[in-house]
């Protein structure tokens, strides 16, 4: 593959004749509507290129281009605001809104979030990152328009995907908005895809709705006719919308879900037809009162393999532009020796489920994510995607849970989070035998803030007769899994990172292990190291390199951090000697707050440090430096047990290369 030069003006300025020249929508809005094709081919060529080396999320942006085009050429943004929901598909937005320049740092420390972001451009109006909150969001900014009186008008569009306003929240804010004085513009991008395919009754609804362009035109110029004439005033604008719904619905044996709702439906469109996405546009955008234009693309436009199968291509990491090969391994092509926690989980459950006709998996929207498909695959009736609601994946699990099954429910850290009231209600008021499945705890890397699984622990230790453990490796994995699927409990979360692990033969026979019971794995006189999570292999990385120095740590690890085992922290007092506590969540309201809260109760003279994610939301880089960043790296450890015991100079000076 030859060297990417994507963000080399010069050679663009001979490949892609119009893209240099468009530093701001301004700029764009000066070209014809006959050269908005030629911008869209450049922007996937300016993707392809760039995204085969610097990866990020590919098919949904490719498949986004042309609506991206159109909403920037026919309103005044940033004036006019565009919220994104979600943002996987912002990327060509963030090209024509003066970022293109620096989009090679896109998903990298310091550089462009994956994301849209307020604080990183005013044309990111709202942030993004989880699903269905768009609507609601641009409602509350089209509400404040007419409140405020703003002059002159301003525009609101709120982009939703197919997968995105299945969500609960979706629906409340569509619910809200014809009840609202508000101009909202909904644009419906339905292009059949989440990651995964999409499920429910809405996608089936979405893939055969129909609306005829020439009753939409009629009626729609018959109500402006009327209005001008002062005919029909806007108030009795509902009047007329319910009996036009009632009688198309008498003759076309259809009633339209959200016209049914008093929302103005216009579609389906062709999502690829740029002129044809801009007069549709024009033509609606000074309509008063709350709209949806539904449009029809295909996820991954422009580039063939990502067309053939969007699901591997929403994130495909690196890939040949020339052939579609995706690039295995990292930079230098190497695979990990161990496998990802997600697929040791998925191939686990599957062992359990094989044994126990009562275990079935739930996912929302993720069976690849989260390797519940290799469940799916072999046992389809016991898997079931509710498509992106955790909300109802919780409830739906409690029901199941209420009569007999076992029910392991893979979710993200942060996407949980949604679910915080069903937790509490419908689960463990109730002491459901559900088991969690928190997928990407702790830091997650270049998808950054939004995503990063940093506050699992604090909201899930908070919840009464809650058993939340965080295992050390694959194999502790595997145990807790079998635990939660052969011992008798209430609610029991097993968090667990992205990305693999350090241990390749991982494939061991299971046992229970007792709940509430960590483990020993080094005495020490000095210094006592306390860890939860994988985190436990940097911290055995710098107790062993401080031991190098001459210094005697000890470490415990504690497989559960909800209940605490307090044998060990007895074990650790007696010792009279500085704790320092290491997790990968949140150091506020964490397993070392909890630690620190149960020393100061019962042996307030322990001196206790915390180490962990700091209390801030942290940016996009890789795992590496955002840990480093965080000092629960090896080497920020070390600097830790520096601080602690005053002999900087001679642990530093026997760090080794684990520390560079």
């Amino acid at each position: 593959m030859t060297e990417n030069k994507t963000n080399d003006n010069s050679n663009l300025q001979t490949a892609a004749p119009l893209l240099p020249g468009i530093d701001s929508p301004a700029d764009l809005r000066r070209l014809s509507v006959d050269q908005l094709p030629q911008v869209c081919t450049e922007i996937r060529d300016f993707l392809i290129h760039s995204l085969c080396d610097n990866p990020g999320h590919f098919a949904s942006s490719m498949g986004a281009v042309e609506i991206t085009v159109a909403l920037h050429y026919v309103f005044r943004t940033p004036y006019d605001r565009i919220v994104w929901d979600v943002g996987h598909q912002a990327y060509g937005h963030k090209l024509l809104t003066g970022r293109r320049d620096r989009f090679a740092t896109n998903r990298t420390l310091g550089g462009l979030a994956g994301f849209p972001n307020p604080d990183e451009s005013p044309y990111d109006t709202f942030a993004a990152g989880h699903a269905s909150n768009s609507i609601s969001a641009a409602l509350g900014m089209a509400v404040a328009t007419v409140l405020n009186n703003e002059h002159p008008r301003r525009n609101v569009v709120a982009v939703i995907g197919d997968a995105s306003i299945s969500g609960g929240l979706a629906f409340e804010g569509i619910n809200n908005a014809a009840n609202t004085p508000n101009n909202l513009l909904i644009i419906l991008n339905d292009n059949d895809m989440s990651i995964d395919p999409n499920v429910g009754s809405l996608h089936r609804y979405l893939a055969h709705i129909t609306t005829s362009k020439g009753y939409n035109d009629i009626r729609y110029t018959i109500y402006r006719v009327l209005r001008k004439l002062k005919l029909v005033s806007d108030k009795g604008k509902g009047k007329i919308m319910r009996f036009n719904n009632s009688l198309k619905a008498l003759l076309s044996d259809e009633q339209n879900i959200f016209e049914g709702l008093n929302i103005r439906y216009f579609g389906p469109v062709d999502g690829h037809d740029i002129a044809g996405l801009v007069k549709v546009l024009s033509d609606i955008k000074d309509m008063n009162g709350p709209r949806l234009l539904h449009i029809k693309t295909q996820k991954g436009k422009g580039f063939t393999p990502a067309e053939l199968d969007p699901a591997t291509w929403h994130a495909p990491g690196r890939f040949n532009p020339e052939t579609g090969e995706i690039l295995s391994g990292n930079k230098n092509g190497q695979r990990p020796a161990a496998p990802k926690y997600q697929d040791v989980f998925g191939n686990t459950l599957l062992e359990l489920a094989r044994d126990d006709s009562k275990i079935v998996g739930i996912t929302a929207a993720m069976p690849s994510g989260t390797s519940m498909n290799i469940l799916k695959e072999e046992m389809p009736r016991r898997v079931f995607d509710v498509g992106i609601s955790e909300e109802h994946a919780v409830t739906f699990a409690g029901g199941l849970a209420k009569d007999g099954l076992k029910p392991f429910v893979a979710i993200y850290s942060s996407f949980l989070q949604r679910a915080y009231d069903q937790i509490v209600h419908d689960v463990a008021l109730t002491r459901l035998p559900v088991t969690f499945c928190v997928d990407r705890a702790g830091l997650v890397g270049e998808d950054g803030a939004t995503h990063h699984g940093a506050l699992d622990l604090i909201y899930l230790t908070s919840v009464p007769g809650m058993t939340v453990a965080a295992p050390r490796d694959e194999i502790a994995l595997r145990n807790l899994m079998y635990t939660a699927a052969t011992t008798e409990h209430g609610p029991f979360a097993i968090r667990y990172p992205r990305g693999s692990g350090h241990t390749p033969d991982w494939r061991r026979p299971m046992t229970a292990v007792e709940i509430g019971k960590g483990e020993v794995l080094a005495e020490g006189t000095d210094v006592v190291l306390l860890s939860t999570g994988t985190i436990a292999y940097e911290t055995e990385q710098a107790r062993m390199e401080a031991e190098k120095a001459g210094v005697s740590a000890a470490h415990y690890h504690f497989t559960f951090v909800k209940p605490l085992d307090t044998d060990l922290l007895e074990k650790a007092a007696a010792l009279h000697v500085p704790v320092i506590t290491v997790e990968d969540g949140s150091v506020a309201g964490g397993f070392g707050s909890l630690v620190a809260s149960w020393f100061a109760e019962h042996h307030p003279q322990v001196q206790v440090t915390r180490l962990g994610i700091p209390d801030k939301f942290i940016p996009q880089g890789t795992v590496a430096q955002l840990k480093a960043m965080c000092g629960i790296d090896t080497k920020g450890i070390l600097g830790s047990i520096n601080a602690v015991l005053g002999n900087h100079a001679a642990v530093q000076s026997n760090c080794s290369v684990l520390c560079e």
